[in-house]
């Protein structure tokens, strides 16, 4: 009987041991939840292969802008991120990532050329890691040269 506790107890010191470690970084994994709304100003856009003036499906579209807190006025970050043309004269495919003093915030998904998209959060930094859930694309004004983006992220 002595020639088992020994084990025994080994065995059960190890596992407290991995469930305290996986409990404590288990617990600073967390992502932000709630929503952040910030303002792109669309100033970089370019079409960098074929014929810009050509919209044509396979068109890249490559951009590192500037965003804007909610009210538009104090410069909180920047993006960058690229869109595949699609749909010619609707929607493009995109992935960009927006860099904020706290972390980074990764989302994919549709643009439109006509209204408001929802993109998925497919990943994140610093406080956002393990970041998920939506991010809503919405345009700032008609011209189509700022967009509101609003991250709605649980975790």
């Amino acid at each position: 009987m002595k020639r088992l506790l020994i084990p025994v107890t080994a065995a059960a010191a190890a596992v407290l041991v991995v469930a305290v470690v996986n409990a404590t970084a288990g617990g600073s994994k967390t992502a932000r939840g709630g929503s952040i709304h910030v303002v792109e100003h669309a100033t970089s856009d370019a079409i960098t292969n074929g014929n810009a003036a050509v919209d044509t499906a396979g068109n890249v579209l490559t951009f590192a802008n500037d965003v804007y807190d909610a009210t538009d006025k104090h410069k909180v970050g920047t993006d960058q991120g690229y869109c595949v043309r699609t749909v010619v004269g609707k929607t493009w495919e995109c992935n960009w990532t927006t860099l904020l003093a706290d972390g980074q915030i990764t989302v994919e998904g549709p643009f439109s050329d006509t209204g408001n998209t929802v993109l998925s959060v497919t990943g994140g930094t610093g406080a956002y890691r393990n970041a998920r859930g939506s991010m809503q694309l919405r345009y700032h004004n008609p011209a189509g040269t700022a967009f509101d983006f609003v991250f709605d992220l649980v975790g």
